[in-house]
């Protein structure tokens, strides 16, 4: 009966801890986006019209979906690059991507990153 308790413990602290390290992987902040460039951090040949993205730290690689807050449209974004290095900024947007969340008349736009990979 003990062993149960300890292991069903246990288990309670392995999904909470689950679900803390999910809340803080997802960040909340401005978004820009930006359309020139000849190559990405990673090497490959910046494409405006692609789905991709700058962020400081999350792996080139990672896939992220990014949701303007204003209007709750999202993109599922590739990290190719490193930036943003406007102080106040959580990720820059390829063109391509800023479309489709609606953020190029404004420029910048507060959203929600979350990492799914």
């Amino acid at each position: 009966m003990k062993f149960l308790r300890m292991a069903a413990i246990a288990v309670a602290i392995s999904v909470s801890m689950l679900a803390v390290n999910e809340v803080e992987a997802a960040q909340t902040g401005v978004a820009s986006y930006y359309k020139h460039g000849k190559r990405t951090a990673n090497g490959e040949r910046f494409n405006p019209h692609g789905l991709t993205a700058a962020h400081r730290t999350l792996p080139f690689g990672t896939r992220v979906l990014v949701t303007n807050l204003r209007n709750g449209k999202s993109v599922i974004v590739r990290i190719n690059d490193r930036g943003p290095f406007s102080h106040g900024r959580v990720i820059d947007l390829s063109l391509g991507a800023a479309k489709v969340v609606g953020l190029t008349k404004s420029g910048v736009a507060k959203v929600k990153v979350v990492p799914l990979n």
